[in-house]
């Protein structure tokens, strides 16, 4: 993949994170609830299951966006493409379904197993 249009798209990718991120950041269940309302014991379980999930999903998109960071951090540097652990060219295939990608695919499986 072309480092120009490599670049454009983690750009794109990285400014939509940044703005669900924002959203994120800012929704709070309590919020939408109001403060003038006391809570009813039934809610609290709900509510505590939807603030888990927005941390989970919080989380995932600031991951995203640190793995998008890499691909751009490394287009600088001119190693775009290039596996981070082999060298390799990681495939014009992968690159174009995940342009953040910093590993071929054997070598991301790999490092998948060791994180497990």
């Amino acid at each position: 993949m072309d480092a120009g249009v490599a670049r454009k798209r983690l750009e794109e990718i990285r400014d939509e994170l940044d703005r669900s991120i924002s959203v994120l950041e800012r929704s709070s269940p309590q919020d939408e609830l109001g403060s003038e309302y006391p809570q009813d014991p039934a809610d609290a379980g709900a509510n505590l299951t939807e603030t888990q999930r927005t941390a989970a999903i919080l989380a995932t998109a600031r991951l995203q966006r640190f793995a998008v960071l890499g691909g751009l951090h490394r287009i600088e540097q001119g190693i775009y493409g290039v596996c981070a652990d082999c060298g390799a060219g990681v495939p014009e295939g992968r690159l174009e379904a995940r342009p953040d990608a910093a590993r071929c695919v054997t070598c991301q499986a790999k490092w998948d197993r060791r994180r497990r």
